[in-house]
């Protein structure tokens, strides 16, 4: 079916407001958000709901709500249970806005990607210029930023030139400890951990006793102890033992928080409980390239 501009608008609104109240939705808070006349959105609302996109609900607390014909008509799928995907302006989140949908609109250009985001929410606000920062996405945790080149009001689209897209994979940490993660003794000295480093080619290493992971050391803890003049400590002394761990269950952009707040490059994973192994931030950059 063919929508006027204004029943268009008018159900965007309605389908933005309803996801926030979780409620039916009065016509009088929608004639303030489009700047209308409340009398002209209740006689839109009588033509929307002899097409079947909006119902009524009576009492105190009633007003309209968009049935599922009306997410057809605006060709966003109609969802009982849905995750926010944020939408940023100029680094500022946009209050009250997900997007439904992004697309790309020019993947073949050699030397530009554009890409379309179906809203619902306000976009008056975006102008030719603006920044915009979508996500994370829920699954994927997939952010896309660029610069705002239109907007199609009608629609409720916003037209951009992607300049950044960046998304980690969707399977857990524990799938990406090495089988063969290399390991120093506690009981080794500095220059024994020293070279396994180098013939390994690897700037940290989980430190094992009897057979269990009790801290970690790095380059720059050997640096530091021969730079003192401790040349003749063991690894169990110059380990971190407050190691810092991560389920196995959680995901790559967990790692990624986790790296950032506690400002550090390696994180013991474990598996129920018990300490399997690494995970560093050269092993998610690996994971980020191409081949």
């Amino acid at each position: 079916m063919e929508l006027t501009p204004i029943q268009k608008e008018i159900i965007i609104e309605l389908i933005n407001l309803q996801r926030q109240k979780d409620s039916a939705v009065k016509g009088e808070e929608i004639a303030e958000l489009i700047d209308r006349n409340p009398g002209t959105v209740r006689n839109q609302m009588q033509s929307l709901k002899m097409l079947g996109l909006v119902e009524g609900v009576p009492g105190p607390k009633g007003g309209y709500r968009a049935t599922g014909a009306a997410y057809e008509a605006l060709n966003v799928t109609s969802m009982d249970k849905e995750a926010e995907v944020p939408l940023y302006r100029n680094e500022d989140m946009v209050k009250g806005a997900t997007v439904a949908e992004i697309s790309f609109t020019t993947v073949r250009h050699p030397e530009m990607c554009s890409g379309r985001l179906k809203v619902l929410g306000n976009i008056k606000e975006f102008a030719g210029g603006d920044l915009v920062q979508v996500g994370p996405t829920p699954v994927n945790r997939l952010i896309v930023r660029g610069e705002v080149v239109g907007r199609d009001d009608t629609e409720n689209l916003l037209l951009f030139k992607i300049t950044e897209m960046v998304s980690l994979p969707k399977k857990s940490v524990k799938h990406y400890i090495k089988k063969d993660t290399i390991s120093v003794d506690a009981n080794a000295t500095i220059q024994e951990a020293a070279r396994v480093f180098i013939k390994n080619k690897i700037h940290g290493a989980p430190v094992e006793e009897h057979g269990r992971i009790v801290g970690i050391a790095t380059f720059m803890d050997i640096g530091e102890t021969l730079a003192s003049g401790k040349i003749n400590l063991k690894v169990k002394d110059i380990m971190t033992k407050n190691i810092i761990t991560i389920d196995g269950e959680s995901s790559l952009s967990d790692a990624v928080k986790m790296f950032d707040d506690h400002n550090i490059g390696r994180l013991i994973v474990t598996v129920e409980g018990v300490p399997k192994g690494m995970i560093s931030k050269t092993d998610v950059l690996h994971e980020l390239v191409v081949y």
